[in-house]
């Protein structure tokens, strides 16, 4: 899940959010033409595709990358422009079952990897010490880059996936041509962590105290239990999601990784300053702790029924994002904003690309 941040949202629980409101049934389509292309013309409009239209993938790939085996999902032309879909917690690359194919179909290509310690990624050494810091898991996604020979794309994630996504954008802004990130500037302030937030924000908080107890550690490392506790989390951060039995069980598949316990409890409790981190990332950390800013040409996107999306439109971490930008809020969308709205979220992502287009310095 994203940062916890202290805002009036959380302590006014139910406080409206500007919102943009969203043609045909709730969570479908935001097919806005926003940012021209080079030429003068639209942006291409996304079809229109009702959530849940996608039950999977045809197949998944492999390779080895970095510390990792990973395993990922690949939709559209092989040499089309590249674009990273990086999803978060609990969730998995099912988050992108729908948005996959609206991009393959405008002829990119779609590299959807499961995270460390998530589905079929595993670590090539079982000595590799099993931890989640925010840069660690940024360099998964280079080091994945790097194996498929994959310059520069367009990132594109969601919670931990949205958090990656700003890491790379801010480390190593030439890899990136342009992203999509749901929840806004998500670079874990670990200072920020330290201090205590008003009591409605530490309530959202629940399972990340929970992790840090013996009792949510057990609750971690026994697979059903584990399990049964992503399923309520899914239903709190996403009230207006209708998801059925088996939407869950495929993504669940990914909660029963042997990693999967040690990856999230290591992340939770890095962020509170209750483990330390690897030296190894130390000089990434100290970077990011710095907070530098985004440059690359940026689309921000705040679902207006997640608990963790702040007020204020996106002005709340808008001074982050240096580049060419563009904020959109969704009505009636919780926190898995891909998968309940992969319309919305698609055109964010051909919209970023063009703007990416339209400001190559930016985007180097």
């Amino acid at each position: 899940m994203i940062d916890r941040r202290t805002f009036s949202k959380a302590v006014g629980l139910g406080a409206p959010a500007a919102a943009v409101s969203l043609p045909g049934p709730p969570s479908q389509a935001y097919a806005a033409t926003s940012a021209p292309s080079p030429s003068g013309s639209p942006a291409p409009t996304v079809p229109a595709l009702a959530p849940g239209a996608h039950t999977g993938f045809p197949r998944l790939k492999r390779v080895k990358a970095g510390a990792l085996d990973i395993s990922y999902a690949e939709a559209g032309p092989a040499h089309g422009p590249v674009v990273l879909c990086l999803h978060g917690w609990p969730y998995d690359i099912h988050s992108f079952v729908d948005v996959a194919p609206l991009l393959a179909g405008l002829g990119y290509r779609v590299i959807v990897p499961y995270l460390r310690g998530h589905g079929g990624t595993r670590f090539l050494s079982r000595h590799t010490p099993r931890t989640a810091e925010q840069s660690a898991v940024a360099l998964d996604t280079v080091a994945l880059m790097d194996a498929l020979k994959i310059h520069k794309a367009v990132l594109a994630g969601f919670d931990w996936g949205a958090r990656t996504a700003d890491v790379i954008a801010a480390l190593w802004p030439e890899r990136v041509k342009a992203l999509v990130s749901t929840g806004g500037y998500l670079i874990t302030d670990l200072k920020k962590q330290r201090e205590p937030a008003a009591a409605a924000v530490e309530h959202n908080w629940w399972y990340q105290w929970y992790f840090a107890t013996e009792r949510g550690k057990k609750a971690m490392e026994k697979e059903e239990d584990r399990i049964a506790l992503c399923r309520y989390v899914w239903t709190l951060v996403s009230p207006n999601w209708a998801f059925d039995d088996a939407t869950f069980e495929r993504t669940a598949q990914a909660f029963r990784n042997p990693d999967y316990a040690a990856i999230v409890l290591f992340n939770y409790r890095w962020r509170i300053g209750l483990v330390e981190g690897e030296p190894r990332y130390d000089r990434y950390e100290k970077r990011l702790a710095a907070r530098p800013a985004i440059h690359v040409p940026t689309v921000t996107l705040d679902a207006a029924l997640d608990p963790f999306t702040p007020p204020g439109d996106g002005a709340t971490y808008r001074d982050h994002f240096t580049g060419p930008y563009e904020h959109r809020t969704l009505a009636d969308v919780g926190h898995n904003l891909p998968q309940e709205a992969p319309t919305a979220f698609a055109q964010a992502v051909v919209d970023a690309d063009h703007l990416g287009a339209l400001h190559p310095a930016h985007a180097r």
